[in-house]
């Protein structure tokens, strides 16, 4: 059989602990999950990252597999004599198997080849899928229909991909990064074993006027100088719809305004806030009554928003 180095696929060290190995595999599963990568050879990648977390999270398994040595990647070899004779149940020809099979009979000290023992109860495996949604679906919540291909281990322990087709509730309020738990919907158990759990990544999608940073909205706001110099009231757009926004006189450009609970709801009955970030647009072209306005103000005006330069320029003029 061809050799196959489970922590070089999951990109971890030997000594690296179980918490490390779950981390890169989730990872890993992410990244070249065939439902959503784009990578060429992502199928194969990871059929090759669910097999060596199969192995490597099982404290029985891992000490096995560290038994055979450190052979190169894609090498033939067989497992040493010490290590068939310590796994009694373990074939007498490795000829027609492979690395997966080796190890995915291996429970409570006792091989099976090729198959799991009739009586003993696996469990599934665990899975995660990336999920875009909308902000307005992260706003009012929503249902996603799944048609997934997850890779689960039959009973003759060869792993397969098993059509998954569900729908599956999305609460309102989820946020981007959110990982929801869907129980029961992962890799099938088998003889009694209890199914796997399949996790749901929220990915929330970009929107054309908000960003978002938790359950917290963030909006620019164009003003005119004139508005921004008097004061307004202005209609203003909001996930749940629009409201009248009071603008205070003399608003400079970067200031914020804190509307509470018009961000993003939270999963125990609140919400975020959103906010107004204030931008003064300059008209693209002036007529000439609106020039001469403007050099009216110009002309009046002792107001100097330099005024900080003064004091440094100062000084590198006596350095001087």
């Amino acid at each position: 059989m061809r050799y196959k180095d489970y922590y070089e696929i999951l990109g971890v060290p030997r000594t690296a602990g179980a918490e490390e190995i779950k981390h890169a595999y989730r990872r890993l599963a992410r990244k070249y999950h065939p439902d959503v990568s784009k990578e060429t050879g992502a199928a194969e990648k990871f059929k090759d990252v669910a097999e060596a977390y199969q192995t490597l999270k099982d404290a029985e398994k891992r000490a096995a597999f560290d038994q055979l040595g450190q052979p190169r990647s894609g090498e033939q070899f067989r497992p040493p004599p010490d290590w068939q004779a310590r796994y009694r149940d373990t074939p007498s020809s490795f000829d027609d198997m492979d690395l997966a099979d080796l190890f995915a009979g291996l429970q409570g000290g006792r091989f099976r080849a090729g198959q799991a023992s009739a009586n003993m109860a696996i469990d599934g495996q665990d899975y995660e899928v990336s999920v875009p949604i909308s902000l307005a679906d992260a706003y009012h919540g929503t249902q996603v229909n799944l048609d997934l291909k997850l890779p689960e281990y039959d009973a003759h322990g060869v792993l397969r991909r098993t059509p998954h087709t569900f729908a599956a509730r999305i609460p309102k309020g989820a946020s981007d990064g959110q990982r929801l738990r869907v129980p029961g919907k992962g890799g099938k158990g088998l003889n009694g074993g209890r199914d796997g759990d399949l996790y749901l990544n929220i990915n929330l999608q970009p929107h054309h006027l908000f960003r978002v940073t938790g359950h917290d909205v963030y909006l620019d706001l164009p003003l005119a100088p004139w508005e921004a110099a008097l004061g307004t009231s202005i209609e203003l757009p909001t996930p749940d719809g629009p409201v009248r926004l009071k603008i205070p006189p003399g608003s400079s450009s970067g200031r914020q305004l804190r509307l509470p609970g018009r961000g993003l709801p939270r999963p125990h009955g609140d919400a975020g806030d959103l906010f107004a970030i204030v931008q003064i647009v300059m008209p693209a072209a002036l007529n000439h009554h609106q020039r001469e306005l403007f050099k009216q103000l110009d002309a009046s005006s002792e107001f100097n928003p330099r005024a900080h330069y003064q004091q440094e320029m100062g000084h590198a003029s006596r350095a001087h």
